[in-house]
């Protein structure tokens, strides 16, 4: 018997980490409820999921939209029977400092990257309770900790997801549901393509800027998606029990040291 059999995981994010936590956790048995905004992603990944014989629901949703989440919780439920897991992993990186960033900017990033996380709770909780519980894991990132310039609206989203995520948790332990956040420094995802194009043109040499991000960490090199994917799928086992309220880093050292040498 695999780890997830039976279990229901909704996520959102269908490319980068969302998409390499849905393939974790599909293999390991799990239903797999995938919301993204990205057309082209989203056929990609049903068509890779039913290639691989993976129960996956793919579905057009705009995970800052109270009734596009409602929707898609609803239909995961109806096709699978319930909702055990939430992997909160959409996100959009806006650029800029509070003077440049336009408040219609400020305002979407806050409400894909924290908004989304409250929505899933809001409409996934109770489903979960029905399950006798689960496990939701929020993707944050290192930035929550320690800021880049010019990243004022992003850096302040995540800094909130950990906050929300102690909240979470408090809120919902004795409902028998665990929540933590992830916190990754640099890893291969389409957001770190775009943040190369941003500061480098959008000509860059996406290799050569990935390897000047990863020599920054400590480890030498960037993360990679699935690595991710194996933290989160681990916050989401019964292996995981005793685990709640808590965030955990995954950036190579990153946050580890500091720039005096």
């Amino acid at each position: 018997m695999s780890e997830f059999d039976g279990k229901v995981a909704l996520i959102t994010g269908t490319t980068g980490i969302g998409l390499a936590t849905a393939k974790r956790l599909a293999s390991a048995g799990a239903n797999i409820v995938a919301c993204g905004i990205d057309r082209k992603a989203n056929a990609a990944m049903q068509a890779d999921f039913e290639r691989a014989g993976y129960a996956a629901l793919v579905l057009e949703t705009d995970v800052s939209v109270p009734q596009a989440v409602e929707d898609a919780v609803a239909q995961g439920v109806r096709r699978f029977g319930g909702l055990d897991i939430i992997v909160n992993s959409a996100a959009v990186h806006p650029y800029g400092t509070v003077l440049d960033t336009a408040f219609d900017t400020w305002n979407r990033a806050m409400a894909v990257n924290v908004g989304s996380i409250y929505l899933t709770g809001r409409f996934g909780i109770p489903e979960m309770v029905k399950r006798g519980g689960g496990a939701i894991v929020n993707v944050s990132s290192v930035q929550g900790f320690a800021s880049q310039q010019n990243v004022a609206a992003y850096a302040a989203t995540k800094g909130a997801i950990h906050a929300l995520t102690r909240a979470m948790a408090l809120d919902h332990a004795r409902s028998g549901i665990r929540v933590n956040s992830v916190s990754p420094g640099s890893v291969r995802t389409p957001i770190l393509e775009n943040a190369v194009r941003v500061s480098d043109g959008k000509d860059a040499d996406i290799a050569a800027a990935f390897k000047r991000f990863g020599d920054a960490h400590p480890i030498g090199r960037i993360g990679e998606p699935e690595e991710l994917a194996e933290l989160i799928a681990f916050l989401c086992s019964d292996r995981a029990g005793f685990c709640t309220g808590a965030d955990y880093k995954a950036d190579g050292g990153l946050t580890a040291g500091i720039g005096v040498r």
